[in-house]
């Protein structure tokens, strides 16, 4: 059996991530397409991620390869998470992950709309709404959702959430119809209302206007098989539970994924993991470099287990949730964290000690980072300790 270390997991983190300069990406789709996909519930991570990987990156080249060339799409996928996905894959994590969600998340708005006081007969109601509303997309082309909710009376209906309690709150219709008609591969979100700092609201198509043929329909284990590839090619070799966590799928359809994929098993420092055959062999180790992730960069957040490049850090930079903050990396692991103040300022502070060398070169790539956000001002969705110290 094949003996990976963790030397060997950092160095093939750091080149295949392209967190080191000799590795640097020379496009944002290259740069996706080594990732698999980049995350996407905070507008602001795809933009950092992509700036921390690919050579003189700017924000208009993100935005050409989502809204006008589409080689790039955003999309409901995996653990219910918003991800920018690379076109040729939204059929495989539509069929692999998106599918389940949308049968879930249907489920939750059908009790929303019965407990929320919209409706007694929830099901027929729901879908009268769907069909309205995807009609009245397809006549306009695209659309925010308050002109959506113009045209159908019913996205403008108010679900109460919480009802009698302290925390009593309430949500538009809208909000919950939208985004299941796009995990159903029926619409696609496309530019945010406002800049490329806010995703509150997003301009909708349907799927048919944006992709040609919109989304093709794609057998369930095929899906899940070719994902498995791609995340041991990106994230591998790796314990199957850190897929399981990854893709959010069960045991039984992690094994299944895993054995239709060929995978093989390997000794990780006396752990059990799983690799691609053929993709064993060491890779050499880059000159080690520094780089600045931000919030739920799809590195730091593609394991369940992260102790080989976290170490003892979680606390500080990870929220209650599992939420990760914005990261400092070196050689493969993380050895601090940074934020951005309101001045621009962009701070970093380390959690060990990694020498005058290290702390000059995150120095260097903060003022870079400054440089390159302008007038920007971006902060975590999802603070975490350290981040809100740094800010205070």
């Amino acid at each position: 059996m094949t003996r990976i270390g963790v030397a060997e997991r950092r160095a093939r983190l750091s080149v295949r991530h392209r967190l080191v300069p000799a590795a640097a990406a020379s496009d944002v789709l290259t740069a996706v397409r080594g990732l698999v996909v980049l995350h996407a519930t905070d507008p602001t991570t795809v933009h950092l991620s992509a700036a921390a990987r690919v050579a003189g990156h700017q924000v208009t080249d993100l935005e050409t390869a989502l809204y006008e060339d589409r080689t790039l799409v955003r999309m409901l996928g995996m653990r219910r998470t918003v991800f920018v996905v690379p076109t040729e894959l939204v059929p495989v994590v539509q069929a692999a992950c998106t599918r389940a969600v949308a049968v879930t998340e249907r489920r939750k708005t059908v009790q929303f709309l019965r407990d929320g006081g919209v409706t007694d007969d929830p099901e027929p109601w729901l879908a009268a709404v769907e069909k309205e509303t995807l009609e009245a997309l397809r006549r306009r082309g695209s659309a925010l959702s308050t002109e959506l909710s113009a045209d159908v009376p019913g996205l403008a209906a108010r679900i109460v959430l919480a009802r009698g309690k302290a925390y009593e709150g309430s949500q538009s219709v809208a909000s919950r119809v939208l985004p299941l008609l796009a995990a159903d591969g029926l619409v696609v979100r496309g530019r945010p209302r406002g800049s490329w700092t806010s995703g509150g609201q997003y301009w909708w198509s349907p799927a048919e206007d944006w992709l040609p043929g919109g989304i093709p329909a794609l057998p369930v284990e095929e899906s899940r098989r070719r994902l498995a590839r791609e995340w041991l090619r990106a994230f591998g070799p790796a314990p199957a539970a850190d897929l399981k966590w990854w893709a959010g799928w069960t045991v039984a359809q992690t094994k299944a994924a895993l054995a239709a994929a060929g995978a093989v098993e390997v000794d990780l420092d006396g752990t059990p993991g799983v690799g691609l055959p053929g993709d064993l062999e060491p890779t050499p180790a880059p000159e080690p470099a520094v780089a600045l992730l931000p919030g739920l960069d799809p590195t730091t957040m593609g394991w369940k287990d992260r102790g080989w490049f976290l170490g003892g850090h979680a606390e500080a930079l990870f929220d209650t949730n599992g939420n990760a903050g914005p990261t400092i990396w070196w050689d493969g692991r993380v050895v601090g964290g940074w934020a951005q103040r309101g001045t621009g300022e962009v701070v970093t502070h380390f959690l060990e000690d990694v020498g005058a060398e290290v702390v000059a070169a995150a120095e260097a790539e903060a003022d870079r980072l400054r440089a390159w956000l302008g007038p920007a001002r971006v902060a975590p969705r999802f603070r975490t300790p350290l981040e809100r110290r740094l800010t205070a």
